[in-house]
């Protein structure tokens, strides 16, 4: 039996959501912006160019914590995933079945070869997958392919730096699936919203 000493205190959600930013938040704020435009140029200035700024934005926080911390919290990338299917079913209420079939379809996607090959592949990961399906709706496959496409690059690069010992080197992957994602949309790949 647990005697109430033993419990950890359960930190407040406004504090939970504080750690889980990234330390280089203004790294995080400066690729926000750099990839603004894209959102504004592929949505347009209205709602949907909103929702594609936000979108990248929690793409580029994900991204640094991955690369700080080599995890994606959920208190920001499950929210998010609820707030662009929210987005989808009220700017484009004929996608919303869409956005959860390929956000399903996405996280499997990121799942099964890492239960099935018993390799690290992160939770995390899964989740982001989760996001990226619900926000691009189809449009997650391309994004998945340049996202992996990018990362094969930095593996062969990495191993063809440090040799076959860079194998066993963990990469965080949310870099690569943020960079999917973006160049997906800019490429003119279909999105959910």
């Amino acid at each position: 039996m647990t005697t109430p000493a033993a419990i950890a205190p359960v930190a407040p959600p406004a504090r939970r959501f504080a750690d889980a930013l990234p330390t280089r938040r203004r790294v995080a704020f400066a690729a926000a912006l750099l990839v603004a435009p894209v959102a504004l140029w592929r949505f347009g200035a209205g709602a949907a160019g909103i929702v594609g700024i936000l979108f990248f934005a929690v793409l580029a926080v994900l991204a640094v914590k991955d690369l700080e911390k080599q995890r994606i919290p959920n208190v920001i990338v499950l929210p998010a995933t609820a707030a662009m299917l929210l987005a989808v079913g009220v700017l484009q209420p004929h996608h919303l079945l869409e956005a959860v079939l390929a956000a399903v379809a996405a996280a499997a996607f990121r799942f099964l070869p890492g239960v099935l090959a018993k390799c690290g592949v992160g939770l995390g990961d899964v989740k982001l997958a989760l996001l990226l399906g619900a926000t691009l709706g189809r449009g997650v496959a391309v994004a998945l392919f340049l996202g992996c496409l990018a990362a094969s690059v930095a593996g062969v690069t990495l191993i063809v730096r440090n040799g076959s010992g860079a194998r066993k080197t963990a990469v965080p992957f949310a870099p690569f699936l943020a960079f999917g994602a973006v160049a997906a949309i800019a490429l003119g790949a279909r999105h959910a919203f």
